[in-house]
């Protein structure tokens, strides 16, 4: 059974927005998903490390070794499965959000829990459908509609551009040789767009 045959709303990555200060006190990010045969948006505060790799992801940001998200899609498909589908599909303790991967391989279709933010990057990577719940679509709605610094940054994050991961060069002070340890050409995060 598809996801849209309970009335889930089909949805695409859109862009991942980051914040920092003077808008949020403290470092800030959100996915936009956008409906894919409507206009509905759907935005979700995310960890920095997901939005770092969605990031990545949607900017074609390779790397040279396969990172944590490409990994388990390798062992997914290692094993003989892949990914069937996304779902952000449940309210968790009234503050978070459930996702549930739905994998197929031959111990036949396992549903299995998730972060939303984990769920998306897997889901970005194996290019699998993402669907999500009227009832998570209903309260993202009405978070974005409060009275408070989190739903202003919700709200902004609709027209503010996406995050941009960018490639910090070595500092000058450093030793010709360099720390052998140190060969992650991405130090320093991805760049915070002000609005």
């Amino acid at each position: 059974m598809l996801a849209t045959d309970v009335g889930f709303i089909e949805m695409r990555i859109a862009k991942v927005v980051g914040f920092g200060p003077p808008l949020a006190e403290e470092d800030f990010q959100c996915v936009v998903l956008d409906e894919v045969s409507g206009d509905r948006h759907l935005v979700i505060e995310i960890g920095m490390a997901e939005a770092f790799w969605l990031a990545a992801h949607l900017q074609d940001v390779l790397f040279g070794r396969p990172m944590t998200y490409q990994l388990t899609a390798a062992l997914v498909r290692g094993l003989g499965g892949q990914v069937r589908q996304v779902r952000i599909d449940r309210l968790i303790e009234g503050a978070y959000y459930g996702a549930t991967v739905e994998v197929e391989g031959p111990a036949g279709v396992q549903f299995v829990d998730a972060r939303p933010s984990d769920a998306l990057n897997l889901g970005a990577i194996t290019n699998a459908p993402i669907f999500v719940s009227p009832q998570v679509a209903d309260d993202a709605n009405r978070r974005q509609g409060e009275d408070s610094p989190i739903a202003t940054l919700l709200s902004y994050a609709l027209t503010a551009p996406a995050m941009r991961i960018m490639r910090e060069p070595p500092a000058e002070s450093e030793n010709e040789q360099g720390d052998p340890r140190d060969t992650h050409p991405y130090r320093g995060g991805f760049g915070s767009p002000s609005v």
